[in-house]
Order: structure tokens, then sequence, then C-alpha cells
């Protein structure tokens, strides 16, 4: 959906031009324009020799349900949903108030520029690293709406894909707000445009189209069978042509679920090497349980003579014995001490009485 002129006309500002806030007085140097939606222009700013993305728009309400949005991913724990929110605003200009609110710029290249640059075989990486997101924007009662390979930047490294422009985001339950055709299952026939997580997964499937078909395609008739014909066509696509039918088609119930198929084509070769594993071990064991138990009936003595358990008793045994018999002989001259201590003090005592006696 495109931004009307007027809109445009009046958010319209040149390289250079400083945005003061009404009520925060903070002020933004505009250093060139990041792209426009339905509801405003993003542009690269300046503040405090940091760069930060400033949107703004004649629409305050448009704003605000942005920023609340912003404001709710910052509650989502382990994400990085869509920018850091950091400022919200009124510019005054002659004639009108503009609403803007400032975010964290997200530097890097799109999604379709990122693998161009690596090669079709991230494309499988970076869809994982987006549905592990969609799955926790899901699971808090949000859909992200206008989800297209443009909203997508690719930090990094190491390469971390981030969501931006928040401005088709929608509660669950409502209508999507605004939305890309290509990308859009209504203007494919495929389903409604009710905000619900098979949206955002429909979604997920044309962008895995769209990194085999850069220009896109024009619709000629609609339906699965028009789009699962290009996906025929594609040597990068075929190995994902049942996760791209069942995204389009609705068979997925949450990003979670198309995730785990993703990760079964990149791993069948683990997924088999855990299996064969997992059986080669039980039968190693039982085999191993049955040769001790025929080895303990026929050796029994044997082994238990061999074994280090035995030796270990054994060895016990005999220092027991030496230990019994040093401690024998060492009670022996403990107590001939005793006694021969015992006699001399009796004789002593008897000796002193004696002498005493004698003296008095």
């Amino acid at each position: 959906m495109m931004m009307n002129p007027s809109l445009k006309n009046l958010c319209k500002v040149i390289p250079g031009t400083i945005i003061q806030g009404k009520w925060h007085h903070n002020r933004y140097t505009i250093i060139k324009e990041l792209g426009f939606g339905a509801n405003g222009i993003v542009y690269l700013a300046r503040y405090n020799n940091s760069q930060v993305a400033l949107k703004m728009s004649d629409n305050g309400m448009s704003i605000t349900s942005e920023v609340n949005v912003l404001k709710s991913f910052a509650k989502v724990q382990g994400s990085a949903l869509g920018p850091s929110l950091l400022d919200v605003d009124d510019w005054e200009r002659p004639g009108k108030m503009v609403s803007f609110y400032v975010m964290e710029f997200i530097k890097g290249p799109d999604f379709l520029t990122f693998l161009q640059q690596k090669g079709p075989d991230w494309t499988g990486v970076m869809v994982l690293q987006l549905l592990a997101d969609l799955q926790l924007l899901h699971e808090n009662g949000w859909v992200f709406g206008d989800l297209k390979p443009d909203n997508l930047i690719v930090t990094g490294p190491p390469a971390r894909i981030r969501c931006i422009d928040v401005g088709g985001t929608t509660l669950q339950g409502r209508s999507i707000k605004e939305f890309t055709e290509f990308f859009d299952r209504g203007y494919w026939g495929l389903g409604s445009r009710k905000a619900e997580p098979g949206y955002d997964l429909f979604a997920v499937g044309m962008i895995m189209v769209n990194t085999a078909y850069p220009k896109r395609f024009n619709k000629v008739s609609g339906g699965i069978g028009e789009i699962i014909g290009k996906v025929k066509q594609s040597p990068n696509l075929k190995r994902y042509e049942t996760v791209i039918f069942n995204a389009l088609t609705g068979k997925y119930h949450s990003a979670r679920e198309m995730r785990e198929e993703i990760l079964q084509i990149h791993q069948p070769d683990t997924y088999s090497r855990s299996r064969r594993q997992q059986q080669k071990t039980t039968s190693g064991n039982q085999g191993r349980q049955q040769q001790r138990t025929t080895t303990g009936k026929q050796g029994q003595q044997r082994s238990t003579a061999n074994s280090p358990m035995s030796h270990s008793m054994a060895a016990n045994g005999t220092a027991r014995q030496t230990r019994n018999s040093y401690n024998k002989k060492k009670s022996k001259k403990s107590s001939s001490l005793l006694e021969t201590v015992t006699i001399i003090i009796v004789i002593s005592v008897l000796y002193f009485v004696y002498i005493y006696s004698q003296i008095t």
C-alpha cells in the first residue's frame, strides 16, 4: 500500500533539516530518507553523534499504534522482533503538527540483498530465524502483517535477521492494516486478510518464492497452482516445495511447525544417524546382557577369582590380618609397660612411707 501524495508532501523534508520535539525538546538532524509507506516516511537522522531512525506522520493515531507495538515488542524476552523505541514527540511546522517517533537504526542489507551476497544456501538459515521470531510474536497476540523482504534487515556478523517497519503489525483477530500484494494471501485468492498466524506464514512462503524471483511476477489466474508452478521451475526452491505448499495452503498451525519441517529438510542425515545410533545402542545392550548372563553361569568362580574386585578383597583381607597381628603385639607391649610402671609406683610409695615413719 502506498502513501497518499498529500501526506508525503507534508512529511517531506530535506537533508540538514532539524526536527525539534515540542514536548521533550530533543533535536534530530535529518540525514536522508530511508523509505515510506502508507502512514509515514522514515528518515535516517543524527542525535548526539549517533544515528537513529525517525518516522513521521500527520496521522497521530497511526504513530500511537506503532509506538504501542514497539512497546509490546520490548516486553518479549529473548527476541529482537523490532527496533528499540527511543522517543515519541510532535514537530510543529507552519500550519501543521506532525507526529513522529524515534527508534534504533538497524544497519545492514535487506533480506534479498544479503542472500545475493551469501548465496541460496543461507535461505533456510535466515527463514528459521524469522520463524523463531514470528512464533514469539504470535504467542504475544500479534501478527506482523506487511511481512516482506524490504522489511527484513540482516545485521551482524553473526548474521541476525531483524524486522523493521511495524506499521502493518496487527492484533490477532482484527483485519490486516497494511499489506503488499505479492505477499498477501487475499491477492492470490488463498485466504482472508484476518490477522492470524497463518497470514504471516503465507507471507514467509512467498518470501521464499521471492528469493528465486527477485523481481517477483504478476498474478495471471491466481491460486496455488500458479505459484507452485513457479516453485517447480526453480532448482533452489525444489527442496522447499512441500514447505511452501503447506504455508500457502494454511496447513501449519504455528510458526514452530513450519520451522520444524525446515529443520528436517536441512538435517536429514543427523536424524538418520541419531536413529541408527539408538538402534545400535539398544541391540548392543541386549547382546551384552545375554553374554554376561551366559558367561556368569559358566564361569562364575573363575570370573570371581580373576576379577579386580576379588583381588581387591584378597588384598583387603591380607591387610586386615597384618593390622590385627600388629595391634595384638602392640597391645601386649603396652600391657607389660603398664605393669612395670605400676610396680615402680607402688615400691616408691612404700619406700616413702617407710622413711617417713623412721623420721617421725
